[in-house]
């Protein structure tokens, strides 16, 4: 079945179970995939063929042996390079860090090896993170899919390029500003930035202790081509680690809410093409037709959250970049230089101010929560750009910036937000987030799937 890397993780666990393929004929079909696509877009930057083939063996032998089997036995998963794996370098697309090698497996590598995942390969991500675009000194540029020398998004956009040319069937990666969604977008695959503390998120590699901003707003999360896939793979690594003192066991599922939805076509604070305006309404009229009630309306404060969002970021790498300079290559060092915002160092008083209007607006959207449970609105307002494009100048690097505006809000208040792809704006992907309240992961997921049964999965492709 040499078109296995064709199938969701979801159909492959079950033919897997069922004794149709193996697990080494599912790794054997995805590492073939690699082998031929990869080099269009340079989405994988490490794979090691005969230690997968190895594990997914092992997998083989204890579904023989065993009734005890994980939801994913025997599927194969990529992993992000700043996600730690035991035996390879948790590079985080540095140069510098070549020789980082992992000792153990990070919570969410452990959890999905538990559930009887295979790891697959490493995927590319831009320095330390720090780039919506995935440009990485050490690795090069990946480029998008459907369109060869574009984005593919930032900062987890190895991964869901190798999604959606068939390069494996789910993907582990992270986001403190967007990094699992504006991939999602870019490539037109599906993706889960979870609740603050619903996924463990640590390395035992990290250079430092988690600073404040990653405390707050970096988790850890799911991708893959469709919904359901997302949803079992965030069942699979959500709960407490003993690694992480902020992960918490709750339920994904929450009492009944109102099937309300806030729909945000052209969010406050910048351009919105009319075509990505027009797939957000779209995904509004398939939430209509399954029975939700779709209201425009915009959440509070837009402008108070990005600004709050920049000052946290900026006020942390005020102290950490001391540290980070040699590590980072020249792009992402560009790239910070040319957003500079000119926040001064923080101070007790303006780091007080600072988390007190946090919480304002947290307080705001919980509110706002309890007449809409759901916030529909686009991941990016323009299309994907030309690769390079973010560190042309100051005014290009900035509206790279404002276009990614409507993903900061559930970073800075530690919310869920879902992506699922809506069709396409200049033949690029496009998409939407559902964004929900806390631990409402499940509502996001839920509105997703509605969405993608409605308006269809793009992927896998042929890279173009």
């Amino acid at each position: 079945m040499d078109d296995l890397w064709r199938k969701s993780a979801l159909s492959l666990a079950q033919l897997i179970r069922a004794g149709d393929v193996s697990s080494r004929e599912v790794a054997e079909s995805h590492l073939a995939r690699i082998d031929e696509v990869n080099s269009e877009v340079n989405a994988v930057v490490e794979v090691r063929p005969d230690e997968v083939l190895a594990e997914a063996d092992r997998a083989d032998a204890t579904l023989r042996s065993s009734d005890a089997l994980g939801t994913l036995h025997g599927v194969p998963f990529t992993v992000k390079t700043n996600v730690d794996v035991a035996g390879y370098a948790t590079t985080r697309g540095s140069r510098a860090l070549v020789d980082l090698v992992a000792t153990v497996d990070a919570p969410v590598v452990e959890k999905m090896r538990r559930a009887g995942a295979v790891v697959l390969a490493r995927t590319n991500m831009p320095d330390l993170g720090l780039r919506l675009n995935t440009e990485s000194s050490l690795y090069g540029a990946t480029h998008n899919p459907w369109r060869h020398g574009y984005t593919a998004g930032g900062s987890s956009g190895g991964a869901a390029a190798a999604l959606a040319t068939g390069m494996g069937p789910i993907a582990l990666g992270n986001d403190i500003g967007g990094s699992l969604r504006n991939p999602a977008f870019c490539c037109g695959i599906a993706s889960i930035k979870p609740s603050r503390g619903r996924v463990a998120a640590q390395d035992t590699s990290a250079i430092y202790e988690a600073t404040l901003s990653e405390q707050l707003m970096l988790v850890e999360g799911v991708m893959a081509r469709q919904v359901g896939d997302v949803r079992r793979g965030l069942e699979v690594v959500m709960g407490s680690h003993r690694a992480d003192p902020q992960s918490v066991d709750v339920p994904l599922h929450g009492p009944p809410v109102s099937k309300r939805v806030a729909l945000v076509p052209e969010p406050f604070g910048g351009e919105t093409d009319a075509q990505i305006a027009d797939g957000v309404r779209r995904a509004g009229q398939a939430l209509a037709d399954a029975g939700y009630e779709v209201d425009e309306v915009e959440p509070p404060f837009l402008f108070d959250v990005y600004f709050a969002w920049a000052e946290l970021m900026s006020t942390t790498l005020a102290v950490t970049m001391a540290n980070d300079l040699g590590l980072i290559g020249e792009g992402g060092l560009r790239f910070l230089e040319l957003t500079d915002a000119g926040f001064p160092r923080a101070t007790p008083e303006s780091t007080t101010l600072l988390h007190q209007n946090r919480f304002r607006l947290a307080r705001a959207w919980r509110e706002f929560f309890t007449t809409y449970p759901l916030i529909v609105g686009p991941t990016w307002t323009l299309s994907p750009f030309p690769l390079g494009f973010d560190i042309t100048d100051a005014e290009s690097a900035l509206k790279v910036v404002e276009m990614a505006r409507f993903v900061l809000p559930a970073n800075l208040l530690g919310l869920p937000a879902a992506c699922v792809p809506v069709g396409f704006a200049s033949e690029l992907p496009t998409g939407v987030q559902i964004i929900g309240d806390l631990f409402r992961d499940d509502l996001c997921l839920n509105a997703a799937e509605a969405i993608e049964q409605s308006l269809g999965v793009l992927t896998p492709i042929d890279p173009r």
